[in-house]
């Protein structure tokens, strides 16, 4: 079955001389893409596999009507940050994640968190802030968890009293931070302010295939991992190289930390459900997909020091595992 997996990878290389053209705001414009497809609006469709992954609709590298303004160079850096945020973000990446890891081609694929349309729905209220927050609050708060930007100041017991945190952390004003909003500000262009696109919050689990927490089983999951993932992320969870791609580390100190929406079961078994495995995208069931998020989230991954900051107004989630007891 492996080798079936790897030739069709080669397959997917092969395949990338091949160009598609797509529909946006009603004019047709020639795109880079690998394969012959309609897009899903303005998305790479869910259903699509790895030979896709090189495909990014919207692409500001390309677009030869951005200019070159102080702001357009804003927009292409956010870009370049979001799809190589260890080498682009370096100061505030502490792992090896970058952004496009759970937001694929460049936050532009169909239920796999795409962030098309929706810097306009901000400032809006975030449970777990117990407050509204602004796009850039949004933007960081992903610097310091799914990127564990805090490993900068994490010794093991908390910040260090050594370091200057606030020079240490990303804050709304960090020129990265702000770059970012720049491209995903650029990616809202047209879309109506405080309305949500029809594709958010479509890679879910439906709450009536919810399996409770303690009643999943990790060890079902490590062998579905070993049979389904580790192709493309090793049996070590760290990623496999795939031409300039490498898919991304699943647990350990390069992974998101504990404060991060992917360290939550149901949030994790969601993306897996609709964006993996990547040579067969949405072949998992609802149940097959929680109990690998049960394997990824019982493997240890940086701490997040700040935890206590989190759900002061709200009860913890039943899914936050590392939330289980206040750190």
């Amino acid at each position: 079955m492996k080798c079936l997996q790897y030739a069709l990878i080669g397959l997917a290389f092969c395949l990338g001389c091949l160009g598609i053209e797509a529909c946006r705001g009603g004019q047709t414009q020639a795109r880079p893409l690998t394969a012959r497809y309609r897009l899903a609006g303005p998305l790479v469709p869910a259903a699509t596999t790895m030979v896709t992954a090189w495909d990014v609709p919207d692409n500001p590298l390309d677009d030869s009507t951005l200019g070159h303004s102080p702001l357009s160079e804003q927009v292409r850096w956010g870009y370049q940050i979001f799809v190589n945020t260890p080498k682009e973000a370096a100061r505030f990446t502490h792992g090896k994640m970058s952004c496009n890891n759970c937001h694929l081609n460049a936050g532009q694929r169909e239920r796999s968190l795409p962030v098309v349309g929706l810097a306009g729905l901000f400032p809006e209220y975030n449970a777990r802030a117990g407050r509204l927050i602004s796009l850039t609050d949004r933007i960081v708060d992903c610097f310091m968890r799914s990127e564990n930007g805090t490993g900068a100041i994490e010794d093991g017991d908390g910040p260090s009293a050594a370091g200057d945190t606030q020079d240490a952390l990303p804050s709304p004003a960090s020129k990265e931070v702000l770059a970012v909003a720049a491209y995903l500000t650029w990616l809202s262009k047209g879309y109506p302010v405080g309305k949500n696109p029809t594709w958010r919050g479509r890679n879910a689990i439906p709450p009536d295939k919810l399996i409770p927490v303690d009643k999943l089983d990790a060890h079902k999951g490590e062998g579905l991992y070993t049979e389904r993932c580790t192709s493309c992320h090793g049996g070590d969870g760290q990623g496999v190289q795939i031409g300039d791609k490498k898919a991304g580390p699943l647990w350990g100190p390069d992974s998101w930390n504990e404060g991060a929406g992917a360290a939550r079961v149901y949030t994790l078994a969601g993306i897996i459900r609709y964006t993996m495995p990547y040579l067969d995208p949405g072949s998992l069931t609802d149940e097959e997909a929680q109990q690998l998020a049960a394997f990824i989230t019982s493997k240890p991954r940086s701490r997040y020091p700040f935890k206590t900051r989190d759900y002061v107004s709200a009860s913890i989630p039943v899914d936050a595992v590392y939330y289980n007891a206040r750190q």
